[in-house]
């Protein structure tokens, strides 16, 4: 099993930025692919980003290339996404999310563990 506990949501008003953070445990060595979705009030739940764990490689939805950034640190387990330029519509729960590199990677199907979510708010 995986544990994966996220921090660093918050309020922000419209412009600002937030780092959140995703630290995972157990068995890391599971580990293939980490991603972040969001989910906003009476909406699916949508990616946003992944990070291939090995190599480094990054995918974003359109909606936040240029603004948001994902990276990770192996040696902490932990994988982090900058959120800048932040928006009225980013504001959503933000979930963690660690698997199988299943192509695609910005559907469920590869994730097979989650966290309980972080709360972005961004204010206009």
């Amino acid at each position: 099993q995986v544990q994966l506990v996220e921090s660093g949501g918050g309020l922000v008003q419209a412009g600002g930025s937030l780092t959140l953070s995703c630290a995972a445990s157990g068995r890391t060595s599971e580990i293939k692919v980490m991603g972040w979705f969001r989910q906003a009030p009476g909406k699916e739940r949508e990616f946003v980003a992944a990070i291939n764990w090995s190599g480094g490689v990054t995918i974003y939805v359109d909606s936040v290339k240029g603004r948001f950034a994902i990276s990770r640190d192996n040696a902490e387990n932990t994988v982090y996404l900058q959120m800048n330029s932040l928006k009225p519509e980013d504001t959503a729960v933000y979930y963690c999310a660690a698997g199988k590199p299943i192509m695609p990677l910005t559907s469920r199907a590869p994730y097979d563990y989650w966290g309980q979510g972080t709360q972005v708010t961004v204010s206009s």
